[in-house]
């Protein structure tokens, strides 16, 4: 049996940060990361979709995660997302990543094309292949990448002995019944939409990653502890909550995450910069919108803790 330990808990999805000229701030990645490691959550994904990596150069995300495992020391357990558009810058950053020492990587399958599955599986073990001595988990997002993690994909991948597990990321939380089902207790299989964690807790992942938990970590290491006590009234309650923040998040003209980055500013005085076009940034009519999120995230924690 691996031990899978470090990987069971609440692991935000890292957001870009970058400076008032668009670029990579490693200034701002390390207060970040600080910013992490003093809620307590379990540990980062970095340069994922959160990190808006699709935008973002090899050596941009070379510095992000160089300036992330600086920071954090061992205090968090760090899994990088390798994936590109091509094999070759795929295995450069799979190695580069083994290299800093990072607990797991990850990918999502190449987008655009619609490979066939046996493609797919050569693309990921050749990522692995890259960083022999490191985990790696399936990222499984069908909705942004264009293609599932089937049955017979995750099966043949389970012949690679680095393969721990999966991010769901899929929206019917069934997936993640069925992945745990197939794989057993050797693999972890994580919740990805943020708004079904406790059912994806309850139906078999034994942890999440989610762009949502890093605006409000301290809302989603309690649902993670309601889960683990059994307390499921108290933590449907919460995870309501949670949703309808969300949901004000992504009810503005700005993208998700440059509303995200303001609440930081507003609630925690963390400054990681805006969004790297083409996602849309801040308009001045969106300001209220993010200020009601951030009140609403206050509200949320006053409760808990009155």
């Amino acid at each position: 049996m691996r031990n899978l330990e470090k990987y069971k808990g609440v692991i935000p999805a890292f957001y870009a940060c970058y400076d008032e000229q668009g670029n990579i701030s490693s200034q701002r990645v390390r207060a970040l990361t600080r910013y992490f490691v003093d809620k307590g959550v379990k540990g980062v994904y970095v340069n994922g979709s959160s990190g808006e990596c699709i935008y973002q150069s090899v050596e941009d995300r070379r510095k992000v995660l160089e300036s992330v495992m600086e920071e954090a020391g061992g205090r968090l357990t760090v899994i990088a997302h390798v994936a590109c558009n091509n094999t070759a810058d795929s295995r450069e950053l799979a190695a580069h990543a083994e290299s800093l020492g990072v607990d797991a990587i990850a990918s999502i399958p190449p987008i655009y094309f619609h490979l066939p599955e046996y493609a797919i599986a050569e693309y990921w073990n050749d990522i692995s292949a890259a960083a022999p001595h490191t985990d790696f988990i399936i990222y499984n997002i069908p909705q942004l990448a264009g293609v599932a993690l089937t049955r017979n994909l995750f099966q043949e991948m389970m012949k690679n002995p680095k393969v721990i597990g999966v991010k769901n990321s899929s929206m019917p939380v069934q997936d993640i019944q069925i992945f745990k089902q197939m794989a057993g207790e050797d693999y972890i299989i994580f919740n990805g939409p943020d708004e079904q964690f406790i059912s994806g807790r309850i139906i078999g992942a034994e942890g999440g990653i989610g762009g949502t938990y890093g605006a409000m970590p301290e809302l989603f290491l309690e649902l993670d502890r309601l889960v683990n006590e059994g307390r499921m009234t108290e933590a449907c309650s919460l995870q309501h909550t949670v949703n309808a923040i969300i949901y004000k998040l992504c009810s503005a003209r700005a993208n998700m995450y440059a509303m995200i980055k303001e609440v930081l500013r507003i609630n925690e005085g963390v400054d990681i910069g805006g969004v790297r076009k083409p996602l849309t940034g801040l308009a001045q009519e969106d300001l209220p919108v993010a200020a009601e999120a951030a009140e609403m995230i206050r509200a949320a924690l006053a409760a808990r803790n009155a």
